[in-house]
């Protein structure tokens, strides 16, 4: 079947609170969504972020980040107040996250709500800790645990806490356990807050045939609780220091390779244990997610580790995953898994055997096909059904932005491809978005950006930069009634959706 859907972060929704939420901007862009013909709304992971304020370092990969948490539904519960929301500063620009400004403030309202609910939650007599209990798994209260520690040293990275804690030795646990014990249960109560609003959202979503695709980096974060809670899933020393760490090799466009530094599975162990953890995740992301987008699928044919103490990626090695075995492991779990492997960059022929083994289908990426001298394999006339057609992702630039950065010479093979020579950037956005659902693609997907025309002052992340990044916001009524209706004509003349019915001819 024939689908199309569009890729808009919930971080970049509308709010009067500094960060898109779960709130009824997220529910109207539910439907939105349907009145733009649309199957599918892709997000980015939904972790809880750091440093860098990258969805793709997360500190857990069993937890959800508290600034989803909508405060109008807090308010509707009497946790907080219309006053100490309406008082809190997250910043005034209506088109950018401010992060600095949510961190300072957005906990501070969060730990009232908390102790309204503690005292409500006494006062009905119901036990929080079973609460707790039976709604979070046991992974996300570890991060909880973890979330807790890390603000008792002072936000610093596990690796350098005490030893005790560190190396998570039983006198120790327990002693942090007591004394954090309030902490740890207001960082609970954030991941119930996050997963009672994000699985009403999605149900929402569902009942009006609107599916969610999510996003899974490969890697945890060193500094997550993932790392510091099962030190044996990953390749660590004795003392929990990394003995090697991701990353990928030199290429045209960096001498030195890029140093990622998250920490590298142990395969062995991984294999030896039926992959318990992998299907934990997996498990915990079919629950939030009805199709799951795994980030560098080539990492489970073969990845790349660059010795810990290295200062570039120039001297790492090119090491085996854990291949098929992985997979066939996971189809024996959950039968055919809904999974779209994100195959871009460099594949040798041994990655695109995992592809066929697997069935997923991969990515094609239109922004990809059109260096001039050569006939690139993202070019629409090499595509199989089986793959999901992208203009851009969340790495890229948007359409226009990208389009008016080229040169003279791929400028023309675009227009030429398209059979377009006059247009403005803005009429060649609109051509690379039918050239992706007129496609033989099974599932296409455009990003908000590009369906608005926005310029490169609406991309989302510039890859191996820092700052300004994860920051743009759509403003609100910017996806006009006019963008919504001519997006469902495109999808409707290309068989992505339905539309009205044709006038039945009388002659």
């Amino acid at each position: 079947m024939r689908e199309c859907g569009i890729l808009m972060p919930i971080a970049s929704l509308p709010s009067k609170y500094g960060i898109g939420a779960f709130s009824k901007e997220a529910y109207e862009f539910v439907d939105q969504l349907k009145e733009a013909g649309q199957s599918y709304w892709q997000i980015l992971p939904l972790g809880p972020t750091g440093y860098g304020d990258s969805p793709y370092q997360s500190f857990s990969a069993f937890a959800g980040n508290p600034y989803f948490i909508d405060l109008e539904q807090l308010k509707k519960e009497k946790l907080l107040t219309a006053k100490e929301c309406r008082e809190a500063d997250f910043g005034q620009d209506e088109t950018c996250i401010d992060y600095g400004k949510l961190y300072e403030n957005r906990f501070a309202l969060l730990k009232r709500a908390f102790l309204r609910w503690k005292g409500q939650t006494e006062q009905e007599g119901v036990s929080m800790e079973r609460v707790f209990e039976e709604q979070l798994l046991p992974e996300t209260r570890d991060y909880c645990f973890y979330a807790a520690l890390k603000r008792h040293f002072q936000e610093k990275s596990w690796i350098q806490w005490d030893r005790d804690i560190r190396l998570r030795q039983q006198e120790a646990m327990e002693k942090y356990r007591e004394l954090l014990a309030e902490e740890i249960a207001f960082y609970e109560f954030q991941q119930l807050m996050f997963l009672t609003q994000w699985r009403k959202l999605k149900q929402y979503a569902n009942e009006r045939g609107i599916r969610f695709i999510g996003d899974i980096p490969i890697y945890v974060a060193f500094d997550s609780a993932d790392s510091w809670s099962r030190p044996e899933l990953f390749q660590f020393d004795e003392e929990s220091r990394p003995k090697a760490v991701a990353g990928c090799p030199p290429d045209a466009f960096s001498a030195t390779g890029q140093l990622w530094g998250n920490p590298l599975y142990d395969w062995e162990y991984h294999e030896k244990t039926g992959f318990a953890w992998w299907m934990r995740r997996m498990e915990y992301c079919f629950e939030l997610y009805d199709v799951v987008r795994v980030d560098h699928f080539r990492g489970f044919d073969e990845y790349y580790a660059i010795p810990a103490d290295a200062d570039t990626a120039v001297d790492g090695t090119w090491e085996k995953g854990p291949g098929v075995a992985l997979f066939e492991t996971m189809k024996r779990t959950f039968g055919k898994a809904p999974i779209i492997a994100e195959d871009l960059g460099f594949l040798t022929p041994s990655v695109y055997k995992l592809l066929e083994d697997t069935g997923f289908p991969g990515m094609k990426v239109l922004q990809f096909a059109f260096s001039t001298g050569e006939r690139s394999a993202y070019l629409p006339y090499f595509y199989e059904h089986n793959c999901v057609v992208y203009t851009g992702t969340h790495d890229n630039d948007t359409v226009q932005g990208w389009y008016e950065t080229m040169d003279k010479e791929e400028k023309k093979f675009v227009r030429d491809y398209i059979g377009n020579v006059t247009s403005s950037p803005e009429e060649i956005a609109w051509d690379i978005i039918r050239l992706a659902v007129s496609s033989t693609a099974d599932l296409a997907i455009v990003p908000l950006q590009d369906y608005l025309c926005i310029g490169k002052e609406g991309r989302i992340n510039t890859p191996s930069t820092l700052g300004g990044n994860w920051i743009w916001r759509l403003k609100k009524g910017e996806f006009t009634a006019k963008i919504r209706k001519r997006c469902r004509k495109l999808n409707a003349v290309y068989g992505r959706c339905e539309d009205l019915p044709l006038k039945k001819r009388t002659d």
